[in-house]
């Protein structure tokens, strides 16, 4: 009988275990949302005003997402986050600072999604919508439409809990009113935490 009751103790404790990792997977149905901070370095060459050369700044913001797993594999995400302000400097002279709201669309793969692990790697591409605001007086730049691609990693604190971390870049290519583009390949990296639902 004694040993009847190991046995069930056993069988228990191991459900229970599967059942807290089987937690760990991503699965289809499962949403989440992110929020954390980025740092955008839009590099150099940033395109020109009538003719003289423009330079946009890096920048730092807070940054948010929700996200839904179609399949264990699959899944969208749409992110953003609060604007980022660019100083501008125009043939190395500084011409004030510009906004910039980005708003993505992707599509995800989590190679992983469906196995119990407790590090969920991603990679996703969709499109960039970028808005400008704040221009200096005199300057007007259109809305931008481009591609953009990330990879990324959740690592499980807690079964709903997780750290997240990501890269990505983006094609921005907007036209200004008197006459020129900006033109920049915005690299943010980020993290946060993700919770899952």
């Amino acid at each position: 009988m004694s040993n009847m009751k190991l046995i069930s103790a056993a069988v228990i404790t191991a459900g229970f275990a599967l059942a807290s990792q089987a937690a760990l997977a991503y699965n289809a149905g499962d949403a989440f949302v992110r929020g954390g901070v980025a740092q955008t370095d839009t590099g150099s060459g940033n395109g020109n005003v009538a003719g003289d050369s423009l330079s946009v700044d890096e920048a730092r913001g807070l940054t948010y997402g929700v996200g839904y797993l179609f399949t264990d594999k699959v899944g969208i995400e749409l992110n953003s986050s609060e604007e980022f302000e660019h100083d501008l400097s125009v043939s190395g002279v500084d011409a004030g600072s510009i906004d910039r709201l980005p708003i993505n669309l992707l599509v995800n793969y989590y190679p992983l999604g469906g196995l119990d692990s407790r590090v969920q790697p991603y990679v996703g591409a969709g499109l960039n919508y970028t808005h400008f605001s704040s221009e200096p007086s005199g300057l007007s730049v259109d809305e931008s439409y481009g591609a953009i691609g990330q990879v990324g990693v959740d690592l499980a604190v807690t079964d709903n809990v997780m750290l997240n971390g990501y890269a990505s870049y983006a094609d921005v290519n907007a036209d200004i009113n008197v006459g020129g583009e900006v033109d920049i390949e915005p690299v943010t990296i980020g993290g946060g935490v993700t919770y899952r639902f």
